[in-house]
């Protein structure tokens, strides 16, 4: 039975991390309501590690985006001869930008990442949230539907763009039920960059975020998983990765026709529902 919680969970988890619509708060959501039978301390680090599924599928979709090594298409080598003759200099200044986003969440998260678990990690702060931010997508996809992007390609983005798109995501490590995704696109799209080129910066963005997080709770943990612990990992990986696999390549087709009004909607009925579910009928 928990296996197959653990497969609900890495589906969940394979559909929110990607869409702007939180997977923090879900899975919060989801555990009040399907608890999965495990220590609270196991559950802490299951939450975050399968976590590492998702970004998988983002490592193999966007793999000759962000593998900087190798002589093949490579257009801008960082030197004509030698070792850096093998590194992609425009892929290099990608991950330097990357790496500069995560400065501010990584910072936050791991000087208060227990504070904030313990203040808003609940159904009232996930609700509210979902309200916020998607009101949030709604304003700004309505101002901004006859403007242009400035920022069109990956290549545009400049050090005052990622700062401040880390700023963002540094809301949604804060609060749950923001969403990482959905903070960053919303702080994206507010500074005159693409929904293409967000959502992608996104996804990008979330590889060292995910794998710092992953080892920093399994690390705490202290690696003495039992062997149903390994089992329920590994199984809510897999099925985040196969979910997830699915819903980018959703997501980037969908944003190429269509804006982000439909998640703010379904953020705003779900906090809603969230707040008259915990609050009157539970």
């Amino acid at each position: 039975m928990e296996i197959l919680v653990a497969i609900l969970f890495g589906i969940v988890e394979g559909i929110t991390e990607w869409l702007p619509i939180s997977s923090t708060g879900h899975m919060i959501l989801l555990n009040e309501i399907i608890p999965l039978n495990v220590s609270e301390d196991f559950y802490s680090v299951f939450e975050v590690v399968i976590q590492l599924g998702a970004i998988l599928a983002v490592v193999i979709l966007f793999w000759k985006q962000i593998f900087p090594f190798g002589k093949k298409d490579n257009r801008h080598p960082l030197a004509k001869k030698g070792i850096l003759s093998y590194v992609k200099g425009d892929i290099f200044v990608l991950w330097i930008k990357i790496l500069v986003a995560c400065i501010p969440a990584a910072i936050v998260g791991i000087l208060f990442n227990d504070y904030f678990e313990a203040l808003f990690y609940n159904s009232t702060c996930v609700a509210i949230a979902l309200i916020v931010f998607g009101i949030a997508f709604i304003v700004i996809e309505t101002v901004h539907k006859n403007m242009h992007p400035k920022v069109n390609h990956l290549k545009q983005l400049t050090m005052l763009h990622v700062i401040l798109i880390g700023v963002f995501q540094l809301i949604a490590a804060i609060f749950p039920g923001t969403s990482r995704s959905g903070a960053t696109i919303v702080g994206a799209l507010l500074i005159g960059v693409s929904r293409t080129v967000a959502a992608e910066f996104t996804f990008f963005l979330a590889i060292p975020v995910m794998f710092g997080a992953s080892l920093l709770k399994i690390v705490q943990f202290g690696f003495s998983f039992t062997s149903m612990e390994i089992i329920l990992l590994l199984t809510g990986m897999l099925s985040a990765f196969i979910v997830s696999l699915l819903v980018i390549k959703f997501l980037m087709s969908y944003i190429k026709k269509h804006d982000f009004k439909i998640f703010g909607w379904y953020r705003i009925v779900l906090g809603i529902v969230v707040l008259l579910a915990f609050h009157f009928l539970l």
